[in-house]
């Protein structure tokens, strides 16, 4: 098995980065979901709300996080990766309350602007603490703005298998991974309790719950009913829907496309 596909999602819920490579530390891949957008009530908004974040682009160009619309030429944000106004102030991310930095006035109103709501721009920063549920880690671990845990990874099997079951083919986009693997049998990650990947080692914590953004086309924001419909007939437990794992990680390093995947438990 393979390290086949590496993407981070700097600002939650918007267009993630494929990577080539990247840096593994305890929060998750580096910059990946380090921002987000909250609104009046400081509560963090996502595609569940807001599909058309699916449509706004993210770019790391040096130092520079760059923003962009994929229909829209004249929405256009830059933003220093280290940018921020120090001032911080408290936001929610489900049952979560955090300090967090407030960025740039400037992009906040543009993207207010595109969404019709007023939003602030907002960033993990030095006061910034998060836990990993402790029902599943052992220890104290602190995650991004990620849902819930740092890393998600996904087999392709997986995906192949539900497309299998699909009159229309979905992308792997839709579910939002870090990690994708190849060379497994489908639903072989649901078995893994500790991987390596490259110099890392993750610890395997829960399956993934999935929820509707599942059902946006991340290229036009369209809605729909599937995957979630189909993959509710097979992959249901209880009142969830699974697809893909959580993980964790217990050895940091770098991991790149085409390191080796191996079982450890």
């Amino acid at each position: 098995m393979r390290l086949q596909d590496i993407t981070i999602y700097p600002i939650k819920s918007f267009a993630g980065i494929d990577l080539t490579e990247s840096e593994v530390n305890e929060r998750g891949l580096l910059y990946d979901r380090n921002w987000m957008l909250v609104d009046k009530q400081r509560k963090f908004i996502s595609q569940r709300e807001f599909k058309e974040l699916s449509l706004l682009t993210t770019e790391i160009d040096d130092d520079k996080l760059k923003i962009t619309h994929r229909f829209q030429k004249n929405f256009h944000i830059q933003l220093g990766l280290n940018e921020s106004m120090f001032a911080t102030s408290k936001v929610a991310l489900w049952d979560d309350t955090m300090f967090a930095e407030n960025v740039s006035e400037e992009a906040s109103q543009q993207l207010s602007e595109m969404l019709k709501q007023e939003v602030s721009l907002v960033k993990i920063g030095r006061n910034t603490s998060r836990l990993a549920d402790s029902r599943f880690v052992d220890s104290e671990i602190q995650v991004s703005f990620a849902d819930g845990f740092p890393f998600l990874i996904i087999s392709q099997a997986s995906l192949d298998d539900l497309n299998s079951r699909l009159e229309s083919p979905v992308e792997m986009n839709r579910f939002r991974p870090n990690i994708v693997v190849s060379g497994s049998k489908p639903f072989e990650e649901d078995t893994w309790k500790e991987i390596q990947i490259g110099e890392c080692v993750f610890q395997i914590v829960k399956p993934c719950a999935r929820c509707e953004i599942t059902t946006i086309n991340q290229q036009t924001a369209e809605r729909g009913k599937e995957p979630l419909r189909t993959l509710s007939k097979y992959r249901r437990d209880g009142n969830k829907v699974l697809f893909g794992q959580n993980m964790v990680a217990l050895k940091k390093g770098k991991i790149r496309i085409g390191d080796e995947v191996k079982i450890l438990k």
